[in-house]
């Protein structure tokens, strides 16, 4: 039979606080490798170490713990989970070159302005808006 952990043993093997350990049993991450002992204390099997690595790794790659979830479901099912994985990390991809898109657009508007920046604009313009350089009179 093999040892079973204790919760802090987990947590600090991990590197994760107890209390996200717990969220991530009690959102049903880490079944199977759950147990409870007579006294309802957390008893996990071995596995839940390379599970709960899988998930860091996951999360720092921008999966959300849904994603992540429904991976592992396959995963639980007995299926290798590398396809539905891709299909994440591409459209994760994908959405990051969108926000460098818009990141660029923004970066020029923003150098636009700072090009004309008045730090003393004429009078007429002040009475009309907050600050005249951001705001078109």
């Amino acid at each position: 039979m093999t040892k079973l952990l204790k919760i802090g043993e987990v947590a600090e093997t991990s590197g994760l606080p107890v209390k996200t350990i717990r969220y991530y049993e009690e959102i049903g991450l880490l079944i199977p490798t759950v147990q409870r002992s007579e006294a309802q204390y957390r008893l996990f099997q071995a596995e839940v170490l390379n599970r709960l690595a899988f998930i860091k790794r996951a999360q720092a790659l921008g999966l959300n713990l849904k994603e992540i979830q429904q991976i592992l479901a396959v995963h639980d099912h007995g299926k290798l989970p590398c396809g539905d994985i891709k299909q994440h990390l591409e459209a994760k991809v994908a959405d990051i070159s969108h926000q460098i898109d818009a990141l660029t657009t923004l970066r020029a508007e923003l150098q636009g302005i700072l090009s004309g920046w008045q730090d003393q604009p004429p009078a007429d313009r002040i009475q009309q808006t907050i600050c005249p350089n951001i705001q078109k009179v």
